[in-house]
């Protein structure tokens, strides 16, 4: 996967069970965002490549992957679920390199379900139903109508850079639970866990050219070669509404279907009658995880009058208390943004509301490091209020480690700001009042809600975003909709 010289280490393609350069030599850099510094460099696929790839997936659904039983196929799936575990500090390394944040997050949260979607997908599809029907017929003698699930085919998994590992395991699992192969683009930013993967599908003995990888961007890249390609039979992606948007029109082109799950600018509404520690430890998790770099985050704020003063403010001297640091050192618990290019763009809605007339409650530059860590692309986590709703920071998704709040009255009014808003992908409600809770949840539009807790994830319910925050729905049955085509068989009796 990675081969080492003597400073920066280089990532290859996985194709057809084996690494490999590109024909022309184009290679990116790989940063490490805690350092600024490159440590590896990665091969780019031209279209050559990424036509290998996709060829070697569609060979081996009608060779041995295509002939497996679903017991042996999800047995596979275990191994590779077991493998990811038995090299966990190699992923965790790995993960850590990529994206620069604390070893504390990816070892809770990255590692550990990065492997179990494997496992859990495996289960779902040894117990999922289809559905059968007699039917009469004119003679009285009737027919059988049942259902089979068979895979799509081969699947454009095209993954983000801040959970790489995680989100792209979340596609693959179920796509090859299902029986289908895979050519994974993982992000320019974050490339080297997907092809470590490659290492653990050899070893688990999963047959050539059902996992491939290919590295690079998006335009003139292994991203438009991949979603363009003729021989790909369904895309699913993780990423900005507006790539979202490109790579649609690209499925166009032979029908082929998708599955997005894209930006959000989710709200977190605080009531009055909440329990206040418990909010405001959910809260500077669901704003600052991960450098507030995560999908379903928290950039909007809307706390009920009577508390707002007393929410401000601790929330405040929890932001500050954050330690940002080493990624390795266990007292850390904040890295740094993924590239400078986010950073830049972060700064650029920090100076929005400083011209808007935000009040700065924290935070608003980048943080002072040890010299050793300088030239990383830190930012510091801010706070803001008194924007109008109509603001750019309150309306454009920022993915950064920020938030607004703003006082509300009732809860009609905390509703509709909540809701005001053209993405869809996720809210918090914090209250004791139960009656409250189901009420206002009903009430939110969004893909998911959660009540006095955020990132509390069943793997077996439905994920995805309304509005213009994705198509479709991942986890559990609700994943095999996408990665299989339901048929009907009818036969005559």
């Amino acid at each position: 996967m990675i081969a080492s010289g003597n400073e920066i280490a280089t990532i290859r393609h996985f194709i057809n069970g084996k690494y490999a350069g590109s024909a022309d030599g184009r290679m990116f850099d790989v940063f490490d965002p805690s350092t600024g510094k490159v440590y590896a460099r990665a091969h780019e696929a031209g279209r050559e490549e990424v036509d290998a790839a996709v060829q070697a997936a569609r060979r081996a659904l009608t060779g041995p992957w295509g002939k497996l039983s679903i017991e042996d196929r999800t047995r596979l799936l275990y191994q590779v679920a077991d493998g990811i575990n038995a090299r966990f500090e190699d992923f965790l390394q790995a993960e850590c390199l990529d994206t620069g944040k604390p070893w504390s997050l990816a070892r809770q949260v990255d590692i550990p379900r990065g492997a179990a979607n494997f496992k859990v997908f495996a289960d779902i599809i040894k117990n999922v139903p289809c559905e059968s029907f007699m039917t009469s017929t004119p003679d009285g003698r009737g027919a059988l109508n049942y259902a089979i699930r068979s895979p799509k085919g081969v699947v454009a998994v095209i993954c983000p850079w801040n959970l790489p590992l995680l989100l792209m395991t979340w596609k693959v699992g179920p796509a090859l639970a299902c029986g289908n192969t895979v050519v994974v683009k993982p992000s320019e930013e974050t490339p080297a866990t997907a092809a470590l993967l490659g290492e653990v599908m050899n070893a688990a003995g999963v047959p050539a050219g059902v996992f491939n990888v290919v590295h690079g961007g998006g335009h003139g890249s292994a991203g438009q070669f991949l979603t363009e390609h003729p021989g790909i039979s369904a895309i699913t992606f993780t990423g900005e509404t507006s790539t979202g948007t490109q790579i649609m029109q690209a499925a166009a082109v032979g029908i082929r279907d998708v599955s997005f799950e894209l930006g959000g600018k989710n709200a977190g509404l605080v009531f009055a009658d909440c329990e206040m520690d418990k909010a405001i430890e959910g809260c500077l998790r669901s704003v600052f995880s991960n450098c507030g770099q995560v999908c379903l985050g928290t950039e909007r704020l809307y706390v009920e009058r009577p508390v707002f003063r007393e929410f401000v403010e601790r929330l405040k001297d929890g932001a500050r208390k954050l330690k940002p640091g080493r990624p390795e050192a266990a007292e850390t618990d904040f890295g740094p943004m993924v590239s400078r290019q986010q950073r830049d763009k972060v700064l650029g809605y920090y100076k929005k509301a400083k011209v808007e007339g935000a009040t700065l409650v924290t935070g608003g530059g980048i943080p002072e490091m040890p010299v050793d860590l300088r030239d990383g692309f830190w930012i510091e986590p801010t706070l803001w209020t008194g924007l109008p709703e109509s603001s750019a920071v309150i309306r454009e998704e920022i993915f950064g480690p920020c938030c607004h709040i703003q006082p509300f009255d009732s809860e009609a009014e905390a509703v509709a700001l909540a809701n005001d808003t053209r993405y869809g992908l996720a809210a918090t409600i914090w209250t004791e009042n139960a009656s409250r809770a189901h009420r206002v949840a009903a009430q939110m539009e969004t893909g998911i809600t959660w009540v006095n807790c955020w990132f509390l994830r069943d793997l077996r319910t439905p994920f995805g975003g309304a509005k213009q925050s994705g198509i479709g729905r991942e986890g559990g049955v609700h994943s095999l909709e996408f990665y299989t085509e339901l048929r009907n068989v009818c036969v005559k009796l």
